[in-house]
């Protein structure tokens, strides 16, 4: 599969309301040629489920700044299980170190923090969407 053909649904799960990074997040990913379906912020683990659903994703990213990663990433993965779809979930933002294996645990796919280049980032999410294929 080409990265023309992934779809990648970016959100900001919560009342986190840093939407910068995930801006630029966006625009890496559609100039590494994926299509991304940005859905700002406020977003609930409804709204992020059925904009998956509608737009046949390959992917959700989701930007976290609040320190909710621990509280929101779970409720995430529980609405990606529940909705029987199997996308890998990608989280960026702040992230302590000691908290990322207990994320990765749960199933997601990867975290990226602050600094992550543009071809980090592109190459994440293509992984990640290859490993589930």
């Amino acid at each position: 599969m080409s990265d023309q053909q992934y779809r990648v649904i970016l959100a900001k799960l919560g009342l986190d309301g840093h939407d910068r990074g995930i801006k630029v997040v966006a625009r890496i990913l559609r100039d590494a040629g994926m299509e991304v379906i940005y859905l700002g912020l406020r977003q609930t683990t409804a709204s992020i489920i059925a904009a998956a659903e509608e737009e046949d994703a390959d992917a959700i990213g989701l930007s976290m700044h609040n320190a909710g990663h621990l509280t929101l990433g779970p409720k995430m993965m529980e609405a990606i299980s529940d909705a029987g779809l199997k996308i890998p979930l990608i989280i960026g933002g702040i992230v302590p170190d000691e908290d990322i294996a207990e994320l990765e645990k749960i199933g997601i796919a990867a975290i990226l923090g602050p600094g992550a280049s543009a071809e980090e980032v592109a190459a994440t999410v293509r992984d990640a969407i290859s490993a589930r294929d």
